[in-house]
């Protein structure tokens, strides 16, 4: 009967603090870790919302760059964080899933995160150099055929959802690239520009300032519909890839066990800045629709991502190095 008492006197007290630490947060500076290097969709993205995040609760929201395998170094050092509220990672469904899901001891896991809510999905589009001989998907897929394992494609690191677009791709269309990982897209977007590989898959958001300003050629588009941005340029589907869709969606995670009244006070902050109309439309001009939801929501459409994504690593089209 003691030990019941104490066990319940234990759990009071910390449901007591938990509480007491929501009420006052936050009181100092929180920080969004961005898994990948400056100037690719999840920073550009992180950068716009945590901006209007810091004005509303009153404190500085630091983005901080931590790359590397493929988003695994800094979502595993959040997930190890204080689950506190003051230390978040913008992540993907690649950082958050397809990551662990490819080794075999992860560091962390989906459940290792509390999900704060979703911030906006981005289309992916396959991209040349300005330079490059091809002008349209049908020239550049012709090319790959008749030099299977020749050509070059660049992504943003292994497991991200531009990587996983292109095993799929590869699949699908029965080709073989000679796939290139980089820290992010940044660095990806500044080889791909000098010529250093042949073509890369990206999200709108990062590439879309260098395809508007002639330094590189969209030759198709991972989203069901043309895009508002670049309307010229066809869907895969428009391709010949019937029912392909290849886009990342973006949001903001806490480590689990991050008090539920400090999730909803982030989460409010998160939804109140995607309903800006000028966030909006700095997204929007970057290709990236928002997408504000509730923690739920969002965790609800993880769970769903994560049993299609375990049957893509059984099948064998998605593996580890």
């Amino acid at each position: 009967m003691k030990a019941a008492i104490s066990k319940y006197l234990a759990l009071s007290v910390f449901v007591m603090a938990g509480a007491a630490q929501a009420q006052g947060f936050p009181n100092k500076p929180v920080k969004i870790v961005v898994p990948f290097a400056p100037g690719g969709n999840l920073d550009v993205t992180a950068r716009i919302v945590a901006e209007s995040m810091s004005k509303q609760l009153g404190q500085p929201f630091i983005v901080d760059n931590r790359p590397g395998a493929g988003g695994a170094i800094g979502s595993e050092a959040v997930a190890k964080s204080p689950a506190d509220g003051y230390t978040l990672v913008a992540g993907t469904t690649a950082t958050t899933i397809v990551s662990p899901l490819l080794v075999p001891n992860p560091p962390y896991q989906l459940q290792s995160f509390a999900p704060v809510g979703m911030m906006a999905v981005t289309p992916l589009v396959l991209e040349v150099p300005a330079a490059s001989p091809h002008a349209d998907f049908k020239s550049y897929l012709a090319y790959v055929k008749a030099n299977p394992g020749k050509v070059t494609i660049g992504h943003s690191g292994n497991g991200t959802t531009n990587h996983v677009a292109i095993l799929q791709l590869q699949d699908a269309l029965k080709v073989s690239w000679n796939i290139v990982p980089y820290k992010g897209s940044g660095p990806a977007i500044i080889d791909l520009i000098g010529g250093q590989i042949d073509s890369m898959v990206d999200q709108t958001s990062s590439s879309l300032p260098q395809i508007q300003g002639g330094k590189l050629r969209a030759l198709a588009v991972g989203t069901k519909s043309r895009i508002a941005d670049l309307p010229n340029v066809p869907t895969l589907a428009e391709t010949g890839l019937k029912n392909f869709e290849a886009v990342t969606p973006s949001g903001l995670f806490a480590p689990v066990h991050t008090p539920p009244d400090v999730v909803k006070t982030l989460n409010a902050a998160l939804n109140k800045a995607l309903a800006d109309p000028a966030i909006k439309k700095r997204l929007a001009e970057l290709g990236s629709e928002v997408r504000p939801m509730s923690a739920e929501q969002f965790d609800g459409i993880l769970k769903e991502e994560e049993t299609k994504l375990k049957a893509l690593v059984k099948s064998g089209v998605l593996k580890g190095d």
